[in-house]
């Protein structure tokens, strides 16, 4: 599979790797993934007999370049990361089914917010602060700045320990992970962890009403009450959307179960 690249509005190269034929289904990764360390290989396997399945580095990861200019504020982040998904899928004929893992399912939200041509949507455990009625909580703001500070310090080893730590990984995990190659490649990301903040910070109750794209929002009966709650609360909160739990562990689903789902949901609804 050779890696392709599509321009972004601001000039941005975005990498992505084109598995199968069919329907366009666009991948967008969590936090601190792209292709070397994806959510979705197994995934993008299980689902190449029915889609066309893209899978993409988001800004600053793998072979995607990064931020030109310097402005961070959430909306222009959550804009800059919603040009690259859309160039992805203007690249593969433009319209698409999108799938979003994680902080990659808040940015897939948005993009259909902000007009994305998006034919449907899933969305497995987004992570949504239930306290944001209309904007970011004192809570979600600090924890940006000191994401932001451990960025700016250059120490991309705290950054990525404080990261994983704060949004509720658990300890034992983020101990495994430390003596892994994934935790190497996520440190090599780790700058961009900040841009996810963001665009959690963008993300309130109130936007997710303005969802327009027939969603499924999923969750893993295996992960934790906090985690299985957000994303009942997200489904209560888009018009028309259902919602459903797959058998899996904390945080993650098989990739037979979810392609399943992912399938039964965009072909045959």
């Amino acid at each position: 599979m050779d890696t392709r690249t599509a321009r972004s509005k601001d000039g941005t190269s975005i990498a992505y790797t084109v598995t199968g034929e069919g329907p366009v289904l666009v991948l967008v990764d969590a936090a601190g993934h792209f292709r070397r360390l994806s959510s979705f290989d197994g995934l993008s396997t299980q689902l190449a007999d029915r889609f066309r399945v893209v899978q993409y580095d988001r800004r600053g990861r793998g072979a995607s370049t990064d931020f030109s200019g310097t402005d961070r504020t959430p909306d222009a982040v959550v804009q800059r990361e919603v040009d690259d998904l859309a160039a992805v899928a203007a690249a593969n004929g433009g319209s698409a089914y999108v799938h979003g893992f994680s902080s990659g399912a808040l940015l897939a939200l948005h993009a259909s917010v902000r007009g994305l041509a998006i034919a449907r949507m899933t969305v497995l455990e987004p992570p949504i602060d239930s306290s944001a009625q209309r904007g970011p909580s004192d809570t979600q703001r600090a924890f940006t700045h000191e994401l932001t500070r451990l960025v700016d310090s250059g120490d991309r080893e705290a950054t990525l320990g404080f990261y994983l730590t704060a949004i509720g990984v658990p300890d034992d995990v983020v101990d495994r992970m430390r003596s892994t190659d994934s935790w190497s490649l996520m440190r090599s990301v780790s700058h961009t962890l900040v841009y996810d903040s963001l665009i959690s910070e963008a993300t309130s109750l109130k936007m997710l009403a303005s969802v327009t794209t027939p969603t499924l929002v999923l969750d893993s009966a295996g992960s934790t009450d906090d985690l299985t709650g957000m994303a009942a609360t997200v489904a209560r909160h888009i018009p028309g959307s259902s919602h459903l739990s797959l058998p899996g562990e904390w945080h993650g689903v098989a990739d037979e179960h979810l392609a399943a789902a992912l399938t039964t949901f965009f072909i045959h609804s």
